[in-house]
């Protein structure tokens, strides 16, 4: 990887207290049960199979989502929330909608780095099915949005049920495992300014926007490097005319411009990802 890594301390996530109260009616007629921090869980029967955002949940036949759909909650996140810090016991899997969220790995010295992007064609919660209940990681929601959430043992249930949610949980773990490892190689090999259209990418197929929330300390965290590098990285591709870079924001305006600057890695990972969940 170019340029000098990171070593300020990471940026402080808030944690948002989750806890139901009774639930109201809103416009719709659809029972809200509203959160702290004006967070909310709409009913099971707020939405139907056919309107779900969330590739593994919508992969099911209409017969299996009916049949685990009174264990699923859908809750709406926060930006910045922390779902989980590195260690932490994971009481629910999050199946992600609209929203999407990091998984950030950060050294003892305050270096941070994001390992993964998870959007609608994942889920939060992968070590409940392998067999354990923490991650050595911070997972941080990255775009505020909504998410369908299951308790984890009723997750490890069903995923020893060995029915079609196992089998897409299996798919979804081998594009993890892809992820993972050419991300590894990446940073290895390509240069920040290559990895920043990679992110760049990724997070407009998730995001579905051209406009990013990004600041310097940001990128600098999402690309493992000091904030002069990924300033540089990023004024670079502006004056490629590729994207407008202002203070706290990301405009994307040649797409591809972005995939041509872009190292192989972020073909690779897409592809390998739309096999098993297309769009």
């Amino acid at each position: 990887m170019s340029g000098t890594r990171q070593t300020s301390s990471a940026r402080p996530y808030r944690i948002w207290a989750v806890f139901a109260i009774p639930p109201a009616n809103d416009a719709s007629g659809a029972c809200v049960a509203v959160l702290a921090q004006g967070e909310a869980i709409l009913s099971d029967a707020a939405r139907k199979p056919g309107s779900l955002e969330n590739r593994i949940l919508g992969g099911l036949s209409r017969k299996e989502y009916a049949r685990i759909a009174p264990d699923l909650q859908h809750v709406t996140l926060k930006a910045d929330q922390v779902l989980y810090e590195p260690g932490g016991t994971m009481p629910w899997a999050y199946f992600l909608d609209t929203a999407s969220v990091s998984i950030v790995s950060q050294a003892e010295n305050g270096t941070s780095i994001e390992v993964s992007l998870v959007g609608s064609e994942g889920v939060i919660g992968i070590p409940l099915v392998l067999k354990s209940l923490s991650l050595p990681y911070r997972i941080v929601v990255q775009r505020p949005g909504t998410a369908w959430r299951m308790k984890a043992d009723l997750l490890r249930k069903e995923f020893d049920r060995c029915g079609p949610l196992h089998e897409l949980l299996l798919h979804y773990v081998h594009t993890l495992i892809v992820q993972l490892a050419q991300s590894s190689a990446c940073n290895q090999f390509h240069s920040t300014r290559q990895r920043l259209c990679r992110w760049l990418l990724a997070a407009q197929d998730l995001f579905g926007s051209s406009e990013l929330r990004s600041t310097q300390e940001f990128l600098s965290q999402m690309l493992g490097v000091n904030r002069g590098s990924a300033n540089q990285a990023a004024g670079s591709l502006q004056r490629a005319g590729l994207i407008r870079y202002r203070r706290g924001h990301i405009t994307i305006l040649n797409r591809s411009g972005l995939e041509t600057a872009a190292c192989e890695c972020y073909r690779i990972i897409k592809t390998e990802t739309d096999r098993f969940f297309p769009r």
